[in-house]
């Protein structure tokens, strides 16, 4: 629906297999019903007079009801346009919003206010001299945060503010993000969702926001402004601000699936416009469920593929977006059944001159038959990593390899260097939305999941966790210490190494959720960031913000093309070490060993491996880790590997450096490493300028 510029409005509505569209019009006189007089190309549309900004609308859709044929029109339902650029209001409970065949008569519960309405919008704004940072993938540092549970409890917003765009647009939030270091915010679902039937019987909500119905509306729970078109003015004013700072703004879109789930779903849209133009649909008119949720939607057809790309585009050119998280992408790319990486949608994606110039990520799986798919996206792609993520879980946790824990500190060559791709395709994490916190991958070996009202049966069993001791919170200082000392050493192993760190709101600063590892229906203090912060968890935010920094000044952690281990100088230093406590290369035999827990990095600081003549600019830097039990010591290599080294980090007692200039005449050939540690050094050599 776009205005006439003269108070009116252009309404066009595609419904392939309807008889008839009404456009209602939403007062607080009633309901106004208007019949689209004109069908062009399936698509109904008129031109309506008096349809300001703010005008509250919706459609009702006529046709034949036949659900084993996959036909669902209902025009007792008002649905919302798939195209608003606002909507107003939540579903609400009630028993006449069940699907059944209609009888003939409309709603009037529906213009009531228990179905979300489409809004009129004014798209006007002045983005003044906003300019996308555009941050390079290798510079790259991503904060995954929820825009109301980041906000709404920090002093220093503005109570009116908190919970908002407006809250994460405001100055303290930015210097806290700006401070800590990371260059792009990834945020939770912010297209307009609503939460599902079931979780409103239970007295609960759909907090993550993986349940959208409105593809080019903001949420309009998180404005300041009010929800009469005030939601888009919020979102626009918060990209602005956050770009100022040099900040990208990532959203989590969520294409595979809509609010309206299965069969016994409400009808607030698309199902009700055109359900099989739509949704994948199997025999007997069932849905196919590709994604978990009751329902998946139809990519592979081409009204739907237009809707998905002229959502994604209205993101970047209109709202000033940098980039975008697909939820469960696979569904995405599948041509009919199969997963096809040359299938449509990832086709016109690898053509769009807009999409291919933004930032864009894969969950590269769904729940369907071959669904999991890391590895195997485009050039144009980077991915969620969980193969990262388990890697070192199980490597910190005691039960790892050594060889598992290289592939991943050195950017996953094995998943993406047969692809052409490079380092920055891995987006590496340990934690994200979806799970444990930190805090509490340390502190838990259960889920404890309960208030989720499915007795603990819903989140993953598969957490690769440990307690250290004891279940939860505890009074033991020798295991609080081990837990602090685990979080720094994921914390500082995510952020060196090769690929694209992803932080996850709240880690920095020992975030817990007593143990729930879906909290996707906690819209209370259990997922919102508490930032009144003890001492520890203060030192902790200092702690990450300095390993931020270290990579960020020290290209040798910022790799733009993968680990070779050829010899690049004539004093035979290697791009790439893998060593033993001894101080000299690991062995085959070794990288196979199950009882080797402790491992030393060489990264050397040579500014071009294809050239030795080039001169050093940078430090070579050594990771040595250590997952077991009690202290190793390690032997450094001498000359001409190196001629000194100086400490960066030591996770025992969290020190970090960040600028080491000089060798430090204190560390000797021999370093000890704290069971369950990591020590950080920089190599000196002759010709480094130090």
């Amino acid at each position: 629906m776009t205005s006439d510029g003269q108070g009116g409005a252009n309404v066009a509505l595609w419904a392939h297999g309807a008889d008839a569209v009404e456009f209602c019009v939403l007062g607080a006189d009633g309901e106004r019903r208007i019949e689209l007089r004109h069908r062009t190309n399936h698509v109904f549309h008129d031109i309506i007079d008096h349809c300001p900004p703010g005008t509250r609308y919706g459609f009702r859709v006529h046709g034949p009801w036949d659900p084993e044929r996959g036909l669902r029109w209902n025009p007792a339902k008002l649905l919302t346009d798939p195209y608003a650029r606002a909507l107003t209001g939540s579903l609400r409970l009630d028993p006449a919003l069940a699907d059944h065949a209609p009888d003939g008569s409309a709603s009037t519960l529906d213009s009531a206010g228990v179905v979300p309405h489409s809004v009129v919008v004014d798209s006007t704004f002045d983005w003044g001299d906003d300019q996308a940072p555009r941050t390079p993938w290798p510079d790259t540092v991503i904060y995954e945060a929820h825009v109301r549970g980041l906000t709404v409890r920090h002093p220093d917003v503005p109570e009116a503010m908190r919970g908002t765009y407006a809250g994460l647009g405001h100055e303290s939030v930015i210097a806290y993000l700006r401070d800590l270091g990371v260059t792009a915010v990834e945020l939770l679902p912010v297209h307009h969702f609503v939460s599902e039937p079931r979780l409103l019987e239970l007295g609960l909500s759909n907090y993550w926001g993986y349940n959208s119905i409105g593809y080019f509306a903001p949420h309009a729970h998180y404005s300041s402004r009010g929800t009469l078109g005030g939601q888009v003015d919020d979102f626009k004013a918060m990209v602005r601000a956050l770009h100022q700072a040099g900040i990208e703004v990532i959203l989590d879109v969520v294409y595979n699936h809509t609010a309206e789930g299965g069969p016994d779903g409400p009808t607030l849209s698309f199902r009700g416009i055109d359900n099989p133009g739509y949704y994948r649909l199997g025999e007997g008119g069932r849905y196919v469920d590709y994604t978990g949720c009751g329902n998946t939607l139809d990519i592979s057809q081409p009204h739907v593929l237009q809707l998905v790309m002229d959502s994604l585009r209205y993101w970047v050119t209109d709202m000033h977006v940098d980039g975008f998280r697909f939820d469960l992408a696979s569904a995405l790319a599948r041509s009919f059944h199969d997963v096809d990486m040359l299938g449509s949608f990832m086709t016109a994606i690898a053509q769009d001159p807009i999409l291919r110039t933004v930032k864009l990520i894969a969950e590269p799986w769904d729940v369907g038959p071959g669904g999991y798919q890391v590895g195997s996206f485009p050039v144009l792609w980077a991915e969620w990593n969980d193969k990262y993520r388990d890697g070192l879980r199980s490597y910190w946790r005691g039960t790892g390899s050594v060889s598992e824990l290289a592939r991943r500190l050195s950017g996953s060559a094995d998943l993406y260097a047969d692809n052409n791709k490079h380092p920055q395709s891995s987006i590496n994490f340990v934690t994200a939305h979806d799970g444990f916190t930190l805090r509490d991958l340390v502190s838990f070996e259960q889920k404890h999941n309960l208030a989720n009202g499915e007795d603990n049966r819903d989140g993953t069993d598969h957490n690769l966790s440990a307690n250290y001791g004891e279940e939860g919170p505890t009074d033991d200082p020798g295991i609080e210490a081990t837990r602090l000392r685990q979080m720094r050493n994921f914390l500082t192993t995510l952020l060196l190494s090769t690929g694209v760190p992803m932080i996850c709101a709240g880690d920095e600063m020992g975030r817990t959720q007593a143990g729930n590892n879906n909290a996707y229906c906690q819209d209370n203090e259990t997922s919102w960031v508490d930032w009144s912060l003890l001492p520890w968890q203060e030192d902790l935010r200092a702690f990450v913000a300095h390993v931020v920094r270290l990579r960020r000044e020290h290209p040798v952690f910022r790799r733009h093309s993968f680990f070779t281990g050829d010899r690049i100088s004539e004093h035979g230093h290697k791009d790439v070490l893998w060593l033993t406590t001894l101080g000299v290369e690991m062995t085959e035999p070794e990288w196979h060993d199950p009882s080797l827990h402790a491992i030393g990095m060489w990264l050397s600081g040579m500014a071009h491996a294809d050239d030795p003549r080039r001169p050093w600019t940078d430090s070579s830097y050594v990771l040595l880790l250590n997952a077991g039990t009690e202290s190793v010591t390690f032997s450094l290599p001498g000359p001409p590997v190196a001629t000194g080294y100086s400490l960066v980090i030591d996770t025992e007692v969290g020190c970090v450096m960040t600028g080491p200039s000089e060798p430090d005449p204190r560390i000797t050939r021999q370093v000890v490493v704290a069971g369950r540690g990591m020590v950080v050094l920089a190599a000196h050599h002759a010709s480094s300028g130090g």
